[in-house]
């Protein structure tokens, strides 16, 4: 039976490098999996997903407004899919993830979302949302702090390594300023740059 998945984790946590291990599977056997990625992502160049260990893929690419019901069903009648793999899909808008709930009740393919759960600010990301309140099946890929702890959360780091508690919630082509962090970590990183004590942090 088809179902819709989000597989989260943080930054390194080899959730791209899983996505694309598992479309070459479903490729071995002679099935199409459908990749999609978000067209705000271009690091790796436009409709390309690459995995930090440098394996990568062409995809397809999806835009803020666009109906992926719609788009994914117009492929799907000129050659059956039988996977939709979906890269960064914290940038998913909440009515795509729905969209994409209707891929797989109307069109009974299977989709797997793969992304980032929260923002730097420990704030959930809109499609990350939509998704933990509906998928099917929630997946967690887990990273490691630098303190060998298990990694939850993401720092976005300033040009003097402080975390930053501010700014726009998404930031394209700034890699190199986020970490991985256990949640310990994040709250004594963030508590350092707001000159908080403990058990004053709420939220950023």
């Amino acid at each position: 039976m088809s179902q819709l998945t989000f597989v989260h984790g943080t930054m390194t946590s080899g959730k791209t490098t899983a996505l694309l291990q598992e479309a070459h599977n479903f490729g071995l056997h002679g099935l199409n999996a459908f990749l999609l990625t978000a067209a705000i992502d271009t690091r790796s160049g436009e409709g390309t997903i690459r995995s930090r260990i440098g394996i990568s893929a062409p995809a397809a690419t999806f835009a803020p407004d666009e109906n992926l019901f719609e788009k994914i069903a117009a492929m799907h009648g000129l050659r059956p899919i039988d996977i939709v793999m979906v890269d960064e899909c914290q940038f998913l808008s909440r009515d795509q993830v729905w969209q994409l709930s209707d891929v797989v009740d109307d069109l009974g393919i299977r989709v797997m979302c793969y992304g980032l759960r929260s923002d730097f600010r420990g704030s959930l990301f809109e499609g990350s949302a939509a998704l933990m309140a509906i998928a099917d099946e929630l997946r967690e890929v887990t990273g490691v702090c630098a303190t060998g702890a298990k990694a939850t959360m993401v720092a976005r780091l300033d040009a003097a390594g402080r975390a930053m508690t501010d700014g726009p919630q998404v930031l394209v082509g700034g890699e190199e300023t986020y970490v991985a962090m256990s949640r310990p970590a994040w709250k004594k990183a963030v508590r350092a740059a707001l000159k908080e004590t403990p058990h004053q942090l709420r939220a950023v």
